[in-house]
């Protein structure tokens, strides 16, 4: 595997920015690794971190380059800072940046498919949100999406701005008008158009403060047609469910050599 720290411009942000990068190569002789490289660009797998995180940080607290040698995958994990994957009303444009540009450099940058059957999107807490959030949105573009405790209500917070205030920066000051953001009213219109459905996988620990939320949005998703993962289990808002849960991701994930 190559691992690139990755130093860029964006035009949307109007800042350098940061995305770490994972990519494969097929190897014969490291010792104690499997390493594959599927013929032709490589699928991806955008990988989301949470709010108080940054790009490098699945990279630190899981073993995550180790998961993929075998798959053939590349992760592109990108830095959004605490914007919950949004357009802000009081901030940056990182809803157009991750939906639009990112995907547009990176494969500018590295051989990486553009192909829908080969772009997927994860990500934990405020990167679950977003994970889903870009697969709701932008279907054409994402064959499947996973949530590990995510924040599913993005909005929910804005009920206590005091408590909150980044939710504020985010939402302004009417953020039930923002209805591409709420995950709720995004299952609601995919599933009254026709075309692609991405698959759909979510999990959270039993004892997570998410947890109700997480209900919610499992309990929505069964009103629908979507090819639909849920699972829950003894857990909390750390990285040792995290690092367990993002290996029953790659395993799902409908990867040519999955199949």
């Amino acid at each position: 595997m190559a691992l690139i720290q990755c130093h860029f411009f964006s035009d949307v942000l109007q800042l350098s920015t940061t995305m770490t990068v994972i990519l494969p190569q097929q190897t014969q002789h490291q010792i104690g690794m499997q390493n594959n490289k599927l013929e032709g660009k490589h699928p991806t797998l955008y990988l989301l971190h949470g709010l108080s995180d940054d790009d490098s940080i699945w990279l630190r607290r899981t073993s995550i380059e180790r998961y993929v040698a075998a798959t053939g995958l590349a992760v592109v994990m990108p830095q959004v800072h605490r914007s919950f994957y949004t357009d802000m009303a009081y901030g940056n444009r990182y809803w157009t940046f991750i939906s639009e540009e990112l995907p547009a450099i990176a494969r500018s940058f590295f051989p990486l498919s553009a192909d829908r059957e080969d772009n997927f999107v994860a990500g934990l807490s405020m990167g679950g949100y977003g994970a889903m959030k870009l697969a709701l949105r932008k279907p054409e573009c994402f064959a499947a999406a996973a949530s590990l405790s995510g924040a599913m209500n993005g909005l929910k917070p804005l009920e206590d701005p005091a408590g909150h205030p980044d939710y504020r920066l985010i939402y302004g000051d009417n953020p039930r008008k923002n209805k591409e953001d709420d995950l709720f009213w995004l299952l609601e219109q995919i599933g009254q158009t026709e075309g692609p459905k991405p698959m759909l996988y979510q999990c959270c620990g039993t004892e997570d403060f998410l947890y109700d939320d997480n209900v919610q949005f499992r309990n929505a998703c069964k009103q629908t047609n979507l090819d639909y993962t849920y699972e829950e289990g003894p857990g909390s808002h750390e990285w040792g469910y995290w690092d367990a849960k993002i290996q029953d991701v790659l395993a799902w994930l409908p990867l040519k050599e999955n199949k």
